[in-house]
């Protein structure tokens, strides 16, 4: 019973950071581009989880992997950080936050549709009609409840956030063959985006000391969207005796999102973004229903 207060607070501890991400995403957009951003985050986590492995001396974690498994976590990281958050930021440059933040949950049934053909795994009935229920959601969100006159608000806004979804859904199928333990592939991940991301910035951009704002929404990014809800999530689910308890707070973290966004951001939340958040959780609600 101990352990598992302790994973709900670790849970709502990760939930609740997640909730706040879009609001930091878009504030700190208005001061630094997509690509300053993810730059500047990707190195404050990659400190982050640097400082982790010494404190608790998970750096033999690292030096006991094979070759291989230190090879592909650091090929994993120009996927994931790297052009996860570049294209995710990119699609919140061009969205409302709120719209950008309801379309990135949709990543959750894009997992299922990518994993039968790659992993060879069934695809189960489920999966198809929460998908069709959670991409109606989409529809509506990318047509503003226009749903009889199909023009979408704004196409590549929309395509950047469905994009990402596909992406992050990537990084966990190949994280299906990873071997090294969490933190240490996570450290390994932006040991490999960082030096691109940095090297991508200078040849484009150039570096240059960014405002106060931005680097603070950047730094907030790294370390606790990136980093400690990580470590938070993870603890979580260890501790817990019923992992699909801890996973259902997750659907805590929109409702959340959008009034922060409201609140903070001055966003009025539109009607068909309601109703096509309502779709996208009802979707992501009846794949769970057999997982729990």
């Amino acid at each position: 019973m101990h352990n598992n207060r302790r994973a709900l607070l670790y849970g709502l501890g990760a939930v609740g950071l997640w909730s706040t991400v879009a609001t930091a995403f878009k504030i700190s957009l208005n001061h630094l581009s997509p690509l300053a951003l993810v730059t500047l985050a990707a190195v404050t986590s990659w400190c982050f989880f640097a400082i982790t492995l010494t404190i608790t001396g998970q750096w033999r974690d690292i030096w006991a992997a094979s070759s291989r498994a230190r090879l592909r976590s650091l090929g994993i990281g120009a996927l994931n950080p790297a052009l996860y958050y570049l294209v995710l930021f990119e699609a919140y440059h061009r969205l409302p936050a709120q719209e950008a933040m309801a379309l990135n949950y949709t990543w959750a049934l894009t997992l299922p549709l990518l994993a039968a053909p790659l992993l060879k795994q069934s695809l189960r009935r489920n999966d198809i009609i929460a998908a069709a229920i959670s991409y109606a959601g989409v529809f509506t969100i990318a047509t503003r409840g226009e749903l009889t006159d199909i023009e979408l608000a704004n196409p590549l806004g929309i395509l950047l956030a469905l994009t990402s979804t596909v992406i992050w859904a990537l990084c966990w199928i190949a994280n299906t063959r990873q071997t090294l333990p969490p933190v240490a592939g996570l450290f390994l991940n932006f040991t490999g985006a960082v030096p691109l991301l940095v090297s991508y910035v200078w040849l484009t951009e150039g570096i240059a000391l960014p405002a106060w704002q931005g680097l603070t929404g950047a730094v907030y990014i790294g370390f606790f969207e990136m980093g400690v809800s990580f470590i938070l999530w993870l603890n979580a689910m260890r501790l817990t005796d019923s992992t699909a308890r801890i996973s259902t707070l997750i659907f805590l973290s929109p409702p959340v999102s959008l009034v922060l966004i409201w609140l903070v951001l001055g966003e009025p939340v539109m009607t068909s973004t309601l109703a096509g958040l309502a779709l996208i959780l009802a979707g992501l609600a009846l794949q769970h229903s057999r997982k729990v």
